[in-house]
């Protein structure tokens, strides 16, 4: 049994007994300057802007190219997570992911066009000596349980809180 499958069923077994085992994932941001930020994930800093040509430095990835990042990455951790327990052997899982944004939404140019993405786009290529049968059950599996295309492809609800100068806006 690999490491990670090892680590996985054990995490799986201490799980399985519980009502709820929900936890807070979180991140700290804050405008630098013009559309540049400054993220703290954990103990990790991250730099997020926008490029040139959208009124930014292009210090650092824009939001939604994390979005795509977030998915083309969370698809090949759960590939990982799951190989084993499919019994797929795998070599090499590499992602591309693409999206369309119209920029005339979120800079509100015109109502009819939406702020976010009008679709996305992934490829996964796979390189295994497992057979087709085993890598398509294993395809399922991911996207059955990859939390990114879950958050991506089902509504989620969202809440927020505005401040100013430290009291509630209200």
């Amino acid at each position: 049994m690999t490491d990670l499958l090892q680590k996985v069923e054990e995490l799986r077994s201490q799980l399985a007994s519980l009502e709820s085992a929900s936890q807070t994932f979180s991140v700290q941001s804050r405008l630098a300057e013009g559309v540049r930020t400054e993220t703290k994930i954990r103990g990790f800093d991250l730099t997020v802007d926008e490029p040139k040509d959208l009124g930014g430095t292009d210090a650092g990835p824009n939001p939604v190219e994390l979005v795509l990042a977030a998915l083309a990455t969370c698809q090949e951790i759960v590939y990982s997570v799951y190989a084993a327990r499919a019994g797929v052997e795998l070599e090499r899982v590499e992602v591309d992911a693409e999206g369309d944004l119209d920029p005339r939404g979120f800079l509100g140019v015109s109502e009819e066009v939406r702020p976010g993405f009008e679709n996305v786009r992934y490829r996964v290529r796979i390189e295994s000596p497992s057979e087709p049968e085993k890598v398509r059950e294993l395809s399922r599996l991911v996207d059955e349980h990859c939390p990114v295309f879950d958050i991506l492809t089902r509504p989620v609800e969202v809440s927020g809180a505005v401040e100013l100068n430290g009291s509630p806006l209200a």
